[in-house]
């Protein structure tokens, strides 16, 4: 499961990075982006523009938006199966920048409180997550909501002793390719680890256990 996760970085940086196209006007870092918050997804593999969009899938069919809260994540495995996330697998799919995720590794002893890890490339570049995205109408006449939902995948050796899922990650062509091809086994074929190699994960405080507390803060590393 991701839960949690981090875009860092300025505007400038980012789009530099993953060269892409206009960008919110309203960008500011982000230490603890939490469910329900907005998200900075990509949709167009040509115009490359970055939109906002809810975090947590609320299909087009919902009675209502709460069933978001239980759409955080969607696992690579049954994304064709699951109705949630079937028509969004098959024609909307989205990039979902980051610079980081969290991850809590469980005590040994199953006593205690859970220790949080900043996962990102050693590299410190941001990335995408793939993702899915949906419209939502909480009436016919009204705005549509968008929202999304970060597909997970087995952990890579990096983060398998932390938790045993990781969000699917995504650079150059192949975040790309996430968005432009059709053919449902290769996309499938793309929802694997990330290279464990280029990967990092640092033990924090505990500050991004509170989903209102957005500061460096939660960045800093456990003990110092």
């Amino acid at each position: 499961m991701c839960g949690r996760f981090t875009l860092t970085l300025d505007v400038d940086e980012v789009r530099q990075a993953l060269v892409l196209g206009d960008m919110p006007l309203e960008w500011q870092p982000r230490y603890n982006v939490a469910p329900s918050q907005p998200v900075a997804v990509v949709i167009d593999p040509d115009r490359r523009g970055v939109q906002w969009m809810r975090w947590g899938l609320i299909p087009s069919w919902a009675k209502d938006e709460t069933i978001g809260s239980r759409l955080i994540n969607a696992r690579a495995e049954t994304l064709a199966e699951k109705p949630s996330f079937r028509n969004a697998f098959a024609r909307r799919r989205c990039l979902i920048l980051a610079d980081g995720f969290y991850e809590w590794q469980r005590p040994s002893s199953g006593k205690g409180r859970s220790q949080p890890y900043h996962i990102h490339l050693k590299s410190k570049q941001p990335f995408a997550f793939a993702g899915l995205w949906e419209a939502w109408r909480p009436l016919p006449e009204a705005q549509p909501v968008t929202s999304c939902t970060i597909i997970t995948c087995e952990a890579n050796e990096a983060v398998a002793p932390i938790h045993e899922r990781m969000p699917v990650m995504l650079t150059g062509d192949s975040a790309w390719d996430w968005l432009r091809i059709n053919q449902q086994a290769v996309l499938q074929q793309m929802l694997a680890p990330f290279p464990p190699d280029l990967m990092e994960a640092v033990a924090v405080e505990r500050y991004v256990n509170d989903p209102a507390f957005d500061s460096p803060e939660c960045l800093k590393p456990a003990g110092i």
